[in-house]
């Protein structure tokens, strides 16, 4: 008995210093009633203006729209202006057919300045520079879906993560739970070993199973802290450490999309099948430029130039010569190896490869669909069951309990009812976040992963 009551002295607010830490992990969720809450939108809104890989999407985009000009395709002229200065000393002997003297000249020196504007201009090419711009414009295009794309895997990402930091908090919320569940009982068990109605046996095993529970609070609170920081790190935030709360407590599940809807749009809204059809078109463009060797071409050169010579010998001390110049330019190759054929033969068949890349795409991503709504489907139908059985694992353990303040049931078989809660609280919340995760699987295969950006949409609300 004084070892009972040093004990009971040393116990806070009843309990004993083992629950000290679980008592105190307890009343850490009270400290997010002080911390920002922000819904999925406000961590899209965020990770659109911050994220590193969006940003640097659009700079490539950026690149690709600079590019898209009809100087950069060619046909636009080229203007130099040019100057260039020389100088040159000569000497010569010259002796005159008649025979007289041999005439010497020696230390002739000669300035020449050199000045231009020279104007290029390939008139027509077989049509290569219409096409080429084209191309440019299709390129421009890619740019732009590429950075949709980037976008569209990043809301996909940060949505499930999202989730993920809400399936944790619910985990979180089940475990401390379970400690208070566990706390209880082992109240229970200190109170009536105290006055020998339980042995020793049952009052470790209490405290075996209440520091068990603890530990896995403990276990939970870093995996808590770990989706938060992979979602700073997703949105951009510099200070990956940043506390803040989601306004969801729950992972609400839409369960009425409708599959055909969704599959007829895999076909014109896919972000993959919309850039295998602007590699098709690149593709066709390649063979047009190809096929462009196949006319003449017809090059305009014009220019304006100025000479001046200086002389120190001769009859001329000073010469200055200026004026335009424009020449036409028209050729057209005859034979270069059969290279023209062997390159049009090619386009041709890179053309009908898109076309096999593109059924091929169309047959991997029905086959993807098909797999991913049936375990959407799954998931959905196995919520129904995880309720109900979370309902059953809550009303038998209510009963344990009672049974166990009467003294006809053992710690033994109470805390078997009490695992069975927890794993039901379990079971129900991986069934939620793995239906919401084929859910975003869905909406993004299908092209409308965007819809999640926008509150006002009953996609976004969730649960009807």
């Amino acid at each position: 008995m004084k070892k009972q009551s040093i004990r009971t002295k040393v116990s806070f607010f009843g309990f004993s210093p083992f629950r000290g830490l679980g008592v105190l992990l307890l009343f850490l969720p009270l400290l997010a009633f002080s911390q920002q809450k922000m819904d999925l939108e406000e961590c899209l809104q965020i990770g659109l203006e911050q994220n590193f890989d969006i940003r640097i999407s659009r700079n490539n985009r950026q690149i690709t729209d600079n590019n898209a000009t009809r100087g950069n395709a060619g046909m636009l002229p080229t203007v130099d202006l040019s100057s260039s200065f020389g100088t040159s000393a000569s000497g010569s002997n010259q002796i005159p057919l008649d025979g007289s003297d041999k005439i010497k000249i020696r230390g002739s020196h000669t300035e020449t300045l050199n000045a231009g504007v020279n104007l290029n201009w390939m008139l027509f090419e077989g049509f290569r520079a219409q096409t080429s711009y084209k191309k440019l414009q299709e390129l421009q295009k890619m740019g732009e879906l590429n950075t949709q794309s980037v976008v569209e895997n990043f809301i996909a990402d940060l949505s499930a993560e999202y989730y993920n930091y809400v399936q944790q908090n619910i985990r979180m919320k089940n475990l401390r739970s379970a400690v208070r569940l566990s706390r209880e009982r082992l109240r229970i068990v200190e109170a009536r070993y105290q006055i020998g109605n339980m042995s020793r046996l049952d009052l470790q095993q209490a405290r075996v199973d209440f520091n068990t529970d603890s530990s896995r609070l403990m276990h939970q609170y870093e995996l808590l802290n770990t989706s938060r920081i992979k979602l700073n790190e997703l949105m951009g935030n510099q200070d990956v450490d940043r506390q803040f709360q989601t306004t969801d407590t729950a992972i609400l599940v839409v369960t009425i999309l409708d599959k055909k809807a969704l599959q007829e749009r895999i076909y014109t809204d896919n972000i993959l099948m919309k850039l295998a059809e602007k590699d098709k078109v690149i593709s066709e463009l390649d063979l047009k430029t190809a096929l462009s060797q196949n006319f003449p071409y017809l090059r305009l050169n014009a220019g304006y130039g100025l000479t001046h010579f200086n002389y120190n010998r001769g009859n001329l001390d000073k010469q200055n010569t200026w004026g335009p110049n424009v020449g036409l330019t028209l050729g057209f190759r005859l034979f270069d190896g059969f290279n023209k054929a062997r390159e049009q033969n090619n386009a041709r068949i890179q053309i009908k490869n898109r076309e096999l890349e593109q059924d091929r795409l169309k047959l991997s991503l029905n086959s993807q669909f098909t797999n991913i709504w049936l375990s959407y489907r799954n998931n959905i139908e196995l919520l129904s069951l995880e309720k109900i059985s979370l309902e059953n694992a809550r009303l038998n353990y209510e009963i344990a309990m009672d049974r166990y303040k009467l003294g006809d049931l053992s710690g033994l078989q109470l805390r078997e009812a009490q695992n069975n809660l927890q794993a039901a609280e379990e079971r129900l919340v991986s069934a939620e976040y793995s239906a919401k995760l084929y859910e975003i699987s869905l909406m993004q295969i299908s092209g409308r992963i965007g819809e999640y950006l926008s509150p006002s949409k009953p996609l976004q609300r969730g649960g009807f």
